[in-house]
């Protein structure tokens, strides 16, 4: 599956801990925004590790699933085009 992950943390520790985090599962394209080529389980276990990171009252992070015609209707400004390391999308 193809998932923007983007998130908005006040805190600059958690911060970092969740960059950190989701490079482990993606392309960092944007200051707080990543492009992620996932499996099913690869998704739920970053997402279970970013609920252990975040404070749910001060910080937000969203997941945005594009199929595979979405990311292919993507459009960018700029040197780096979308992140499409694996051949699978949305199941």
């Amino acid at each position: 599956m193809f998932v923007v992950v983007s998130y908005d943390i006040p805190d600059d520790r958690r911060r970092t801990r969740v960059c950190n985090l989701l490079k482990n599962y993606g392309a960092h394209v944007q200051y707080s925004v990543f492009e992620c080529n996932l499996k099913e389980k690869d998704y739920a276990a970053m997402r279970k590790r970013l609920e252990r990171l975040i404070a749910e009252e001060e910080d937000n992070v969203r997941f945005y699933f594009l199929c595979r015609e979405d990311v292919k209707r993507v459009r960018w400004i700029g040197k780096r085009g979308v992140a499409t390391d694996a051949d699978y999308y949305l199941h």
